[in-house]
C-alpha cells in the first residue's frame, strides 16, 4: 500500500542546539534505514518550511503507523497522511 505523508516539524523554543543536532543525525539515520529497505520510497523537502513529503510502501496501517511514530522527531511532528491509488492515466 502507498501512502503519502507530510510531516512537520516544531521544537519547543526551549531546546537547544545540541538537542536539536542530536535528533537531526537520529533522524538521518533512520530515514536512511527505512529508504534502504524500501519502505520509504521518497522523501522531498517542502521549500522555506521546516516540513516533508514522503512516500511509504508499506503492508497496511498498522505497519505505517509503527514506523510514522519510530521517528524519534515523532513528538514535535505534526502528520498528514494520504493513502495513493494508481492513477488509471499513469503511464508506469
Amino acid at each position: 500500500m502507498l501512502f503519502l505523508a507530510r510531516m512537520d516539524v516544531t521544537f519547543p523554543e526551549s531546546m537547544t542546539d545540541e538537542v536539536k543536532a542530536d535528533f537531526v543525525a537520529k533522524e538521518k539515520e533512520y530515514s536512511g534505514n527505512l529508504q534502504r529497505q524500501g519502505k520509504m520510497q521518497s522523501i522531498w523537502r517542502v521549500v522555506g518550511e521546516y516540513a516533508n513529503y514522503s512516500v511509504y510502501d508499506v503492508e497496511d496501517n498498522d505497519e505505517l503507523h509503527a514506523i510514522l511514530s519510530g521517528f524519534p522527531m515523532y513528538p514535535y511532528m505534526k502528520i498528514k497522511v494520504t493513502p495513493l491509488a494508481k492513477h488509471p492515466n499513469s503511464i508506469r
